[in-house]
């Protein structure tokens, strides 16, 4: 959850990845073939970008841009994909980028046309235009009286040059030539709305789709109807024809169904039913192949051949997602690369976060396996089970036997699940005997060695099951485990400790062996859900309130509670570590409570502020991740602005004038100034230095700690004397000068920063040459000495005052007693030090005191 909503639309915490599961929407695919590499591709929408697949093994092989919009139509070329969102339309280069973008149309854009060079397309006020693809220039533009001539259809006819043909939702058709920009022909027809247009193999012959079901076969050169067939399913989505020697028609309904027509005996051969569980928005048969490509709203992609006796066609390939709401959602196993989802469509499938040839999906529940293949019922709508609400699973033992567990809607039996087999497992869950028949399975646990399930009913009783047998291996508490309904059940980790929640308030510890009570605890309010994150032992409770209790199974306490979310709770997470809790909420909000992650987030490439929130804080609207895996998105400067939770803690010099402050040196500026004469007798050279035999060419540096630049020389003046000055020999040095000026303002800030720059040996010079004897004075001693008492006064850079005053001590102990002025200065010098060591000496002391009794003692 981020702050700062009218700042930003991005979380601060976490990055959008990628979407899972998405292949198909209702717009109709669109088929291409690549002469390059011989080879057919199908392009689906899915949403604001689509995906292209290789038909050969229906692998993915690209994820355009996404686009600003929703996608509402799809039309392709032999070099280009024409994707429409809103009144605007894009061209796509190599199945990703946007190479051309087309503006003009006023209402959504509903059907698209490739025509050569040209692209045509149509928005809902009935307003055709004509443009250039590679100038995006606009080459024509029709007008229809929409309340007429409302345009639903369209096709370029085989074999006719520069004209098209256009359905209209009134029924009529009208033949166009677009170069002369004249109405050819109008065709009455069927005083039904055209819903389809498809070009048949035989020239001039279309097939035209009707809202009333029926497919007109129509030679358009000669306004002669050929043959009409029928459908009861509802209005023509699509058509297609087989061209590879087989006189057949394939026509899609809304329910889902397809109609296989022979066009020489006129008449239905096969019906392919339930082949999408939504309209069929679009199908196609494969130049010169047996192979239909199916797509739906039921985000299903579907390849059939048709290799069998009677013209049927099989299932070959597929993709396909979850057709509806998802119930919930985890992860399985421990390394991140599956996850388990069930949908109110009945279907538990696995996704991967790798790669999507490892999707698989465990199908459709079905209350009777066995005899739904005994008695080969085609429809087996009757006999699967309702969708799944909650379920667990653990791999321990997934090669041994079922290792998930789920209860379905309204249903008392809870069903077994094989991942490995990717099928419904061999047992149906629940107790022998009930005396109600509304009862109904509310949660599930599986243990971690995968050998039980726990599984608590609506009636308040939790029951215990073997995996491997699914036989009852008994029950919690004497007739039930909970007055109310069961809200949740979990498993320590080490099968000692169940721990179960009611309707009623009531959160309950028991034994798991012997199942006897051990503890039991009222909440605040009743709970919603609960989750137990086994390595660190933190149980986390959703109430019906919206606020999320944390607990610790080991000392059965409350540790944290947490509220702000204004709608119930969803979904609740832990992260690895066990060290953040996520929850999801339906006010549409995902909060993240108080602790690290060891989950990939932008706080480990960033700085992120991990301030609490305030309780009234409003969570800002996030865009979710498309399919593409990196998506780059570029921000304007003006939509970026400075966040106060995203500016960086600038640490002051010193956080508080009681504590004594070290300073940022190295320790090598300062340690060994009291060894300099050890360290230059070993790094004494054996030999001397060797001129170059050339200049390297670079730019000449002063020596020293901080590189700088060396000044060019200036000697301008030729007569310029060749005698040495003795009087620039002489020149004090800046840090003495700073120091005698020092003396004066009582400011020594400037000669401290001078000392800073230099290394140990120009430390040493600077501190030998401040005696008279080298050039100083006793005033410029006493001015050191002041600087000192200031760094230790104000308790700053305290581990260099310490290592400069034994340097200074070491090179002028000697001549210090002889001089009554730096006497005085040594004595105050000396009570100070002695009053900051001594207040140090204590604060050491208690800490390793108390850290001594935290390692010996016994807690």
């Amino acid at each position: 959850m981020e702050r700062g909503a009218g700042h930003r639309t991005g979380s601060a915490l976490f990055a959008g990845f990628r979407a899972l599961g998405l292949f198909s929407t209702d717009i109709p695919h669109v088929v291409r073939f690549s002469a390059l590499k011989r080879r057919f591709y199908v392009t689906t929408c899915v949403g604001k970008s689509f995906h292209t697949y290789d038909v050969q093994k229906l692998s993915l092989v690209a994820v355009s841009n996404s686009l600003p919009q929703d996608i509402c139509c799809m039309a392709a070329d032999g070099r280009l994909v024409f994707a429409a969102y809103g009144n605007v339309f894009s061209a796509f280069a190599r199945n990703k980028e946007v190479v051309h973008t087309f503006k003009g149309h006023k209402a959504e854009i509903h059907l698209l046309q490739p025509f050569g060079d040209h692209i045509i397309s149509v928005d809902t006020d009935s307003i055709l235009i004509i443009w250039h693809i590679y100038s995006e220039e606009e080459y024509l533009q029709l007008t229809f009286d929409k309340s007429v001539f409302k345009i639903s259809a369209i096709l370029h006819p085989s074999t006719y040059l520069n004209k098209i043909l256009l359905g209209s939702e009134q029924g009529s058709l009208q033949l166009w030539n677009v170069k002369s920009n004249k109405l050819l022909y109008t065709f009455q027809g069927w005083k039904m709305g055209v819903t389809a247009l498809q070009q048949a193999p035989a020239v001039d012959v279309v097939a035209i789709g009707l809202m009333s079901g029926q497919v007109i076969i129509h030679n358009i050169k000669f306004d002669e109807t050929l043959m009409k067939f029928h459908q009861d399913w509802g209005p023509i989505t699509s058509i297609s024809f087989r061209t590879d020697g087989h006189p057949v028609m394939a026509a899609g309904s809304p329910c889902g169904h397809i109609g296989l027509w022979d066009l020489e005996d006129k008449k239905l051969i096969n019906q392919m039913r339930n082949a999408h569980s939504t309209a069929i928005a679009g199908l196609t048969f494969l130049h010169k192949e047996p192979l239909l490509v199916t797509n739906g709203a039921d985000n299903a992609l579907r390849i059939w051949i048709f290799d069998g006796p009677m013209g049927e066609g099989r299932l070959l390939r597929f993709r396909m997602g979850h057709s509806a709401p998802l119930t919930k959602i985890r992860y399985y196993g421990q390394n991140g690369q599956q996850i388990l989802s069930a949908s109110q469509d009945g279907t538990l499938q696995s996704f991967s976060t790798i790669h999507e040839k490892f999707n698989k999906s465990l199908g459709h529940g079905l209350v009777n396996k066995k005899r739904v293949k005994r008695k080969g019922l085609q429809n087996a709508m009757s006999v699967r089970l309702p969708p799944i609400t909650k379920f667990a699973a653990e791999e321990a033992r997934e090669s041994d036997w079922d290792s998930i567990i789920a209860c379905h809607q309204g249903k008392l039996s809870c069903s077994t699940w094989n991942y490995q087999k990717s099928t419904i497992g061999a047992y149906f869950l629940k107790p022998k005997e009930l005396k109600k028949d509304d009862i109904t399975a509310t949660a599930v646990d599986i243990t971690s060695c995968g050998n039980f399930a726990v599984i608590g009913l609506s009636s308040g009783t939790v029951d215990v099951y073997n995996m491997q047998s699914g036989i009852h291996r008994g029950s919690f508490g004497e007739d039930q485990a909970h007055k109310g309904s069961v809200r949740g059940v979990a498993v320590d980790g080490l099968n000692q400790l169940t721990i179960t929640t009611g309707s009623e308030g009531l959160l309950k510890f028991w034994n798991f062996k012997n199942k006897i009570l051990i503890h039991s605890m009222s909440l605040d309010s009743p709970p919603n859900m609960m989750l137990l994150h086994r390595d660190s032992g933190i149980l986390a409770l959703a109430l019906d309130d919206f606020t999320i209790s944390v607990l610790d199974i080991e000392t059965r306490k409350i540790v944290r509670e947490f509220s702000g979310h204004q709608g119930q709770i969803n979904d609740v997470t832990f992260s690895p570590d066990g060290r953040w809790l996520i929850t999801a909420s339906m006010d549409c909000s995902v909060r993240t409570w108080d602790l690290p992650s060891g989950w990939s987030n932008i706080s480990l490439y960033s700085v992120v502020s991990l301030r609490p929130l305030p309780t009234d804080y409003i969570p800002s609207v996030v865009m979710l991740p498309g399919t593409c895996q990196t998506q780059d998105v570029e921000l304007s400067e003006e939509t970026i602005e400075p966040s106060d939770e995203m500016i960086e803690y600038d640490s002051p010099e010193q956080l508080n004038e009681q504590l004594v402050t070290l300073s940022l040196l190295p320790e090598s500026r300062w340690k060994n100034l009291l060894n300099l004469d050890v360290i230059k007798k070993k790094n004494k050279p054996k030999e001397p230095p060797k001129v170059p035999k050339s200049a390297p060419f670079f730019i000449p540096t002063v020596p020293g700690l901080v590189p700088r630049y060396a000044p060019p020389e200036q000697n301008n003046d030729p007569h310029q004397s060749k005698v040495v000055n003795l009087g620039i020999l002489a020149q004090k040095s800046d840090f003495c000068l700073k120091l005698e000026e020092g003396l004066v303002n009582n400011k020594y800030e400037a000669a401290l920063n001078l000392l800073k720059e230099l290394g140990p040996s120009g430390i040493e010079t600077e501190l030998r040459s401040l005696s008279p004897d080298c050039g100083g004075s006793v005033e410029v001693m006493q001015s050191f000495l002041k600087m000192i008492e200031m760094m230790l006064d104000r308790k700053r850079d305290f581990e260099l005052a310490q290592a400069y005053l034994a340097l200074f001590l070491k090179l002028h102990l000697k001549m210090l007693p002889s001089e009554p002025v730096l006497l005085e200065e040594m004595t105050k010098l000396s009570s100070q030090v002695e009053e900051n060591w001594i207040h140090l000496q204590s604060l050491f002391n208690q800490s390793i005191c108390i850290l001594n009794y935290i390692k010996s003692a016994l807690l």
